[in-house]
C-alpha cells in the first residue's frame, strides 16, 4: 500500500471518530428563507391583503397550489432530462406527498374546531423533537445531530410554551383532536426522514421528479376533496390575485423544501416549525411595539437558541464509522494532494 493511501486511510479513521459536518451557507440561507416564507404566509392577510386567499377555501387553495407546483416541477425536470422515479420509488414519492401535505391538512382541518390556532402551533413545534428521535432509524447512515440537538429542540418547545400557553382539552372531542394533531406532527417528522433518504438515493442529483410526483398526488387528493366536499363557489374574477399570492409565497416555499431534502438532515429541515413561529412573533413585535413580560422574553430566547442550535450546530458522526472507499480512490488520483503533511 502506498504512503499516500495510508495517509488517507489514517485521516479517514480519525474523522470517523471525531468528524463533524457543518451546514453550508446556501442551505442555512435556504432554511431561513423557507421559515420566513412560512411566517409571511401566516401574516399574509395583514401584510398583503390583495395577495390573500380569502375568496378561496383552504382546500381550493391547496388544490391550485399543488397543481401549479407539480406542473412547474415536472416541466423543469423534463426540460433537464431528469429521470423520473418508477416502481416502488414512485409509490414512495406519492407517500411523501400524502405524509407531508394531505394527511396533516386533513387532521388539522378536523381539529380546527376543537383546538385553537396557537395550540396547533405549539403541538406542531414538537415535530423537530420527533424528527431527532426518528432519524437514526429512518434516515440511514448520514451524519446526524447528536444528543445536544434533542436538548435544543426541547428548549425551543419550552420557549414556545412560555410564549403560547397550551390549553388543556376540556372535552373528549377536544382531547381526540389534540391527539390527532400529535399524530400529524409525528407523521410529518417520519415522512421528512423518509423523504431525505429517498432524495439522496434518487438518480440525476435532483429532487425535482420527486417533488413533481408528490405534488401531483397531493393536488389530486385536494381536488377530490373539493369535488366531494361541501359545495364551494369558485370566484374566477378574483382567481388571478389568489394565484399571484400563492406563487409569490407558497410556491417558492415548496421548491425550497424539496431542494433542502438533498442538503440537510430531516431534523434540521423540521426546524422550520420553530423558526416560523419565531419570525412571526418578531414581525408582530416590529409592527406593533409593545412591552413584553419577562416570561415572553425568556420564551423568545429559548426558542431562538434552541432552534438555532438544532439547525446550525455541527452534526456529529458516530464513534465507529465504516471507511469510505472513495477516499482510497481519491488517494490514487495524481490530481489530488495527500491530506496529511
Amino acid at each position: 500500500m502506498s504512503v499516500r493511501t495510508e495517509c488517507v486511510l489514517i485521516e479517514s479513521m480519525r474523522l470517523g471518530r471525531t468528524g463533524r459536518t457543518r451546514i453550508g451557507l446556501s442551505s442555512a440561507l435556504g432554511l431561513l428563507l423557507l421559515s420566513a416564507l412560512w411566517a409571511l404566509a401566516s401574516l399574509r392577510t395583514d401584510l398583503l391583503p390583495h395577495f390573500g386567499a380569502d375568496t378561496l377555501s383552504p382546500v381550493q387553495g391547496q388544490a391550485v397550489l399543488f397543481s401549479v407546483f407539480a406542473a412547474v416541477a415536472a416541466s423543469i425536470a423534463v426540460a433537464r432530462r431528469i429521470e423520473f422515479p418508477r416502481g416502488r420509488r414512485a409509490w414512495a414519492c406519492a407517500g411523501i406527498g400524502l405524509g407531508l401535505f394531505v394527511v396533516p391538512a386533513a387532521l388539522a382541518a378536523y381539529a380546527q374546531d376543537w383546538v385553537s390556532t396557537l395550540d396547533r402551533v405549539a403541538v406542531f413545534s414538537l415535530t423537530p423533537v420527533f424528527a431527532v428521535v426518528l432519524e437514526p432509524y429512518l434516515q440511514g447512515s448520514e451524519p446526524r445531530p447528536g444528543k445536544a440537538a434533542l436538548a435544543g429542540a426541547l428548549a425551543a418547545v419550552a420557549g414556545i410554551l412560555c410564549l403560547l400557553r397550551l390549553d388543556i382539552p376540556g372535552s373528549f372531542r377536544a382531547g381526540v383532536a389534540l391527539c390527532m394533531l400529535l399524530v400529524a406532527a409525528f407523521g410529518i417528522a417520519a415522512t421528512n426522514c423518509f423523504a431525505v433518504r429517498l432524495a439522496l438515493n434518487l438518480a440525476g442529483h435532483s429532487s425535482l421528479p420527486m417533488a413533481a410526483q408528490a405534488g401531483a398526488v397531493s393536488a389530486a387528493c385536494f381536488a377530490v376533496a373539493v369535488a366531494f366536499g361541501p359545495r364551494t363557489e369558485w370566484y374566477w374574477s378574483a382567481l388571478p390575485f389568489q394565484l399571484l399570492g400563492l406563487v409569490v409565497i407558497d410556491l417558492p416555499a415548496l421548491f425550497l423544501l424539496f431542494w433542502l431534502m438533498r442538503r440537510l438532515a430531516a431534523s434540521r429541515i423540521t426546524a422550520r416549525f420553530l423558526f416560523g413561529p419565531l419570525f412571526t412573533i418578531l414581525a408582530g413585535i416590529a409592527l406593533e411595539p409593545t412591552s413584553l413580560p419577562v416570561r415572553a422574553w425568556l420564551g423568545i430566547a429559548l426558542l431562538a437558541g434552541g432552534a438555532g442550535w438544532l439547525a446550525f450546530a455541527p452534526a456529529e458522526k458516530g464513534e465507529v464509522e465504516e471507511l469510505d472507499p472513495m477516499n482510497v480512490i481519491n488517494a490514487r488520483s495524481p490530481r489530488r494532494q495527500p491530506p496529511c503533511r
